[in-house]
């Protein structure tokens, strides 16, 4: 890999390029989508946190791990 996908600034991942951007974007559409998905259907704000939450942690978690393996962080 030629350059960094993502840059670390504190406890963040932020993108560096287009594929960083890329995927923080498909990430952030994801979970939107699903935020719209749940809200649609429930009934009160806590049903909709407790159904985005899965879906928000495993691609946020799925996202800091592609963005620590593509970084060019010694750590």
């Amino acid at each position: 890999m030629k350059s960094p996908w993502f840059k670390s600034r504190g406890g963040f991942q932020l993108p560096n390029s287009w594929p960083g951007a890329i995927i923080t974007l498909a990430a952030l559409a994801f979970c939107l989508q699903v935020f719209v998905a749940v809200d649609r259907r429930s009934h009160s704000v806590s049903d909709t946190i407790y159904g985005v939450f899965p879906y928000a942690v495993c691609s946020f978690l799925l996202h800091d791990w592609i963005a620590r393996r593509t970084s060019h962080d010694p750590h």
